[in-house]
């Protein structure tokens, strides 16, 4: 695909991609995108140079490490600040996920403008969406969209891809009532099935210069339903690590 630049239309360059690629969409596909391609459509870029820190941006970046102007944009994006320490700050977004950094990152972020930071979309269950209904309307395929961004977690190293938009798929699957091979009733099974194709996509598109941005995913396990990302989203009364 090409560089997404802000206002640019994502469905036609998927399908375009897709054309290129010799494949035709199907009833039951899945979509995955990059966080950062609808971020960067949406306008989410924000330049440096125009973000004057807050005293409480500057208490952070003192304690962390980091440049004061990006803490001022994590604080702007976030309920509240969980944890700071040199060269880490975990927020509650203010969608509700705990991240890193607020989802903000600088990586693969064009610099022709001066240095710049891409923010999560605005609503990214609702550019989920829209993007479905745009592929089905020009497709006349009920095809899923999952946007995707990497997330750490609080009991493992590293990252892996997460969903934080969810169109036509379930984001959680309940096995709960369902036997196992024993005939054993499964008691709290609960699959984060949309976390587990980002994931999965996330082995395509890279971390780095793979310059992959979307991925389309065939075979889908489960039944299709209309969902929403906010089902995976633990209550903070049952976070544990909170």
């Amino acid at each position: 695909m090409p560089e997404v630049t802000s206002g640019a239309a994502l469905a036609p360059l998927l399908l375009q991609a897709v054309e290129r690629a010799g494949l035709a969409l199907e009833d039951g596909d899945v979509f995955v995108l990059a966080q950062k391609i609808v971020s960067k459509a949406e306008g989410r870029q924000v330049k440096l140079v125009d973000v004057v820190p807050s005293a409480r941006a500057l208490e952070l970046a003192a304690v962390t490490g980091k440049d004061a102007r990006m803490v001022e944009l994590i604080l702007r994006e976030s309920r509240e600040v969980l944890r700071a320490k040199r060269g880490v700050i975990i927020v509650e977004h203010r969608l509700g996920f705990v991240m890193a950094s607020a989802g903000i990152d600088q990586s693969n972020v064009p610099y022709a403008e001066g240095e710049c930071a891409l923010l999560l979309p605005e609503n990214p269950q609702a550019s989920a969406t829209r993007l479905r209904d745009a592929l089905r309307e020009a497709t006349g395929h009920d095809v899923a969209v999952v946007i995707n961004d990497s997330f750490g977690r609080a009991w493992r190293n590293g990252v892996t891809g997460t969903a934080i938009g969810v169109a036509g798929i379930p984001a959680l699957v309940d096995m709960r009532g369902r036997s196992d091979r024993e005939g054993r009733a499964l008691q709290v099974t609960e699959i984060a099935a949309a976390d587990e194709v980002a994931a999965a996509a996330s082995l395509v598109m890279g971390q780095a210069d793979e310059s992959v941005p979307a991925v389309l995913v065939r075979g889908f396990p489960y039944a299709r339903r209309e969902a929403s990302v906010d089902e995976l989203i633990r209550a903070r009364a049952e976070d544990l690590f909170r």
